[in-house]
Formats: C-alpha cells, structure tokens, sequence
C-alpha cells in the first residue's frame, strides 16, 4: 500500500543520534514486524501501538507492517518510539496527511489509551532537534524540558489524536509548561550557621575560588558535613552553556527539570555502600552515575574510609579528564564528569587518632587510612584537619565569621580574575599554563621544593600547591604569588602530615 518515514532521536549518553522510523504496509498475512537492533522494550511497542491508534478511532491496517528502526546498528531502546512507530503507520495507510511530516521529530511513549507518556533524555533530543531545524514533539510532561531550548520551536501533546490533528492542520500545538511549584529555598542557609572554624571557612572560600578539590578530616560531629554543605552556596552562577550541559545529563535520570532550577549546581552525596557503577555509572544500557549527575557541580563523599577502595579509585581518572567512558559490546558511551570533589572522614575507626579517646595504636590508623590509595589523595588540592571547638566556645556564642554573601562577593571577584588571565579556573590549569601564569620567585620555588621533600610529596602535589597558592593571590588581588600564599598552601596539606606523623610512631 505505502511507505512512510518519520523522524525521531534516540539516547546514546548525552547524545540523540537521529532515528528515521520506515513503516511498510504491504499485502500478505496480517503482521507487524519490528527490525533495526530493538531492545526488548522497543520489541514490546508493537502491542501498545496497535490498542494505542485503534483507542484513537483509527483503523489498525489488517496486512502485512514492517517497521525499519535506522540506522540499523544503532542499539534503541525504551518507548521513545511509539509515537512515531504510530504515526508512521496512520502516514502509509493514508489515515492522516503525510505533506508536513518531513518538517517534525517525534518521541514519546504511548499509553493503549492513546495518550502520552513521558520518556527521558529529551533536552538532547531537543538541542538535536535545533540544529536539524525540525520541530520536535514530546508529551506534556516532557514540555519544561522541551522549553529550556525554545518554547516557540517546538510542541508537546497529551495524545496520539492532538499530534494528528496538528499535522492535519485542526489543531494547533502549543509546549506546555508545568506551574511552577513552591520549592524550599537554600537561602536560609549561611555561614554564620557554624560557630568557629575559620580556618575550614577559609578553605571553603579557596576551594569555591579556584574549583579545588578538598578534603575534611576530623574527629565526629566537628562541622566537617556541615562545611562541604555550605561550599555549594560560595559557588558563581553557571553559565548558560554549563547549564545546558548539567541539565542534559539530569536528564537521563529525572523529569523535575524547568526553567525554574535548571541553573542550580547539582550537589550529590552518594551513601557509602554504593557501587562502581552508581558512581561512575554502568548497566547494559549504560545510564550516568553519580560523577555525571554531578556534572558542573559538587561531589561530596562522606566517611571516605568506609567506600570500597576500588570504587574510590574508580574516581582517579574521571577527576584527571573530565569525563567517564563506559564501553559496552555495541560501543562506547561517554558522559561528561567535571565535578568537584569534597571528602571527609574520620581520622582513625574511633573517630580519634590522639588524646584520651584516640584508642587506637597509630599501626591500626595507618590500615584504617590505607583504605585510600596514594594516588586518589594526590587529587585532593587542600586537606584540612577540623577539630573540635575549644572549651568555652559555645558557652560565649563563638565566632560566626562573615555572612555567605560577602564570601561569595570575593570569590566572584577572584574568579572574574582568573577566567580574564588564563580563561578557565585555576584548578584546571595545565603545565604549562602553571609556568606561563604561575611563575615563582628563585628563593620562594626553593622553600616550596623543600617543604616537598620534608612532606615526601609528588610531583603532582607540587602543581597543585601552586595553583592553591594562585588562587590565594587572586583572592587577596595580588598579581604575583608570594611566599605568604605559598606557606598558607602548605598549611593545606593536613593529611600528608598526619601520614608521615603516623609512619614516625608506627615505626
């Protein structure tokens, strides 16, 4: 009888590759075949389009229907593809106009009752969309994703009868927006909130200026998760393209994405018995992990000791790249991952590594603490010990320090610097762009070559002091590094000294 084609994007990472969805309508035996490497929830699309059109008041054709998924070694999977399977089958049998089809990309899942159902990965599909200058039809509930990349170039449906009815020109499709719903705020929370530690507010403000990774270290109920909440309200706004980018990954896994808090630095806290593949992501069909929900934002990682050493490790080299290949039979996928990564942990299995309640003789620390490889804490630009307030500070209120928008207020300035020297943070320089950017005094490169030495750190170590002491500069408007940046870089290297400290007494 006919042939039509319709377009239509699949999901692969954070990419939509182009689908043409070929339905054949022939004479013969009554039969639906489905081909081009389905999955088996794609196989299973062809009961719910069939009850879908006729719940619809179309006529299912009684011949023989082939349906051609291409490219045909694209793997497809989930029920992205009912809504075009559908309309590709209304097209060949002359049931609806085929003259616009070529101006439009559908996805969505069909319920039998006709309706639309919600499917993921739709901000790719859209941004794809965009660049193929076809509109792109998604199901109501997917319209605030839809929206994030043109509200006037493309449409959402509740149905398999609205979508025909636009292309028939009775209906004219709008993107519909969800209202917007009252969502706590984070402005409630401050730095003022914490009663000393300014010395654990101060990295906070390094690490926010510069993108560091940080480490806390420090007997329980100190501040040290408290801490690394507040670092994600220090951070600058994203920048449309960072947005866009954290918004695609998300998603992949979730729907509560508009307009109202796509520009909101993702904070993920994964509990401490996740897996390989929770962290960094995984599966058949491979889907992010928490790395690249954390994409532009925050990874914090609570009671580091108590993860698998292998997880951990599995971190080494999406913190060195910024992305995370998953490979698979059918091919690779990539995720982005620039996260940045803040830890904590206890310094010995009691929480104490001295005085009355330490407990433990310092060999059972160093095996509590060689749950972290050499390598993951060379990651770490500062470590810093928080401890326990002294003896009267809460009885006369404490210090509270300065509030979290004069923080911020110095971090923006500082950060407005360095993107204007170097155009990216510090903590991403290379190299050579330490050289170019970073250079040191004779004298000031000696002191912080031995201080190397005395802390048996690597090399990598050393790069990264200086670009912590950049940052310090930048934060203070000074144009050169100075000795007193890089002596309080230094002081930021609390975990080498508890190591070496600790080998001494085990020895």
């Amino acid at each position: 009888m006919g042939l039509a084609i319709i377009h239509s994007r699949a999901s692969v990472g954070v990419q939509a590759p182009a689908v043409s969805v070929e339905v054949h309508i022939s004479n013969g035996m009554p039969g639906f075949t489905l081909v081009g490497l389905p999955e088996t929830t794609v196989k299973e699309s062809k009961d719910r389009v069939r009850s879908a059109i006729v719940n619809s008041n179309f006529q299912f054709p009684a011949k023989r229907i082939t349906v051609n998924l291409a490219p045909a070694d694209l793997p497809k999977e989930g029920g992205r593809f009912d809504l075009p399977i559908a309309l590709g089958i209304l097209a060949a049998s002359q049931q609806i106009v085929t003259d616009r089809l070529d101006n439009y990309e559908f996805i969505g899942e069909l319920a039998l009752s006709g309706g639309l159902r919600r499917v993921k990965g739709v901000l790719s599909a859209a941004l794809a969309a965009n660049k193929s200058q076809r509109h792109l039809v998604v199901p109501h509930a997917n319209g605030d994703q839809a929206a994030l990349v043109g509200k006037e170039h493309h449409k959402s449906a509740q149905s398999l009868l609205e979508v025909c009815a636009e292309l028939c020109g009775q209906h004219q499709l709008d993107l519909y927006q969800a209202p917007r719903k009252n969502t706590a705020s984070n402005q409630s929370r401050d730095l003022q909130d914490i009663i000393g530690q300014q010395q654990g507010k101060r990295a906070l403000e390094i690490a926010a200026a510069g993108n560091h990774n940080l480490l806390f270290l420090g007997p329980p109920g100190t501040g040290k998760t408290m801490l690394a909440s507040r670092l994600c309200d220090l951070l600058p706004e994203m920048s449309d393209e960072e947005a866009m980018q954290t918004a695609a990954v998300a998603s992949l896994t979730q729907s509560d994405i508009n307009e109202h808090n796509w520009k909101q630095r993702p904070f993920r806290s994964p509990h401490h018995s996740s897996s390989m593949a929770a962290l960094v992501g995984g599966g058949s069909v491979p889907r992010p992990g928490e790395i690249s929900l954390a994409h532009n934002g925050l990874l914090f990682l609570d009671e580091m000791p108590e993860f698998d050493r292998k997880v951990l490790d599995s971190l080494r080299e999406p913190l060195e790249s910024g992305e995370i290949i998953i490979s698979r039979a059918q091919g690779k996928t990539r995720f982005p991952a620039r996260f940045q990564l803040v830890g904590a942990l206890n310094p010995s299995p009691t929480g104490y590594y001295e005085g009355n309640q330490a407990r433990t003789n310092p060999q059972a620390i160093l095996r509590y603490l060689g749950r972290l490889s050499g390598p993951l804490l060379d990651r770490f630009d500062m470590s810093l010990e928080i401890p326990a307030l002294p003896k009267g500070t809460l009885s006369e209120g404490g210090d509270r320090g300065e509030p979290t928008s004069v923080v911020k207020a110095r971090v923006n300035q500082a950060r407005d610097d360095m993107l204007n020297r170097s155009g990216k943070v510090n903590a991403l320089l290379g190299s050579r762009e330490i050289e170019a950017f970073c250079p040191l005094q004779k004298s000031d490169a000696e002191f912080l070559e031995n201080a190397l030495h005395r802390l048996g750190l690597s090399i990598r170590a050393y790069h990264r002091i200086i670009k912590v002491a950049r940052t310090i500069a930048d934060l203070e408007g000074a144009q050169q590094i100075e000795r007193s940046h890089l002596a309080e870089a230094l002081g930021y290297r609390a975990m080498d000294r508890l190591l070496k400290q600790l080998t001494a007494q085990a020895v």
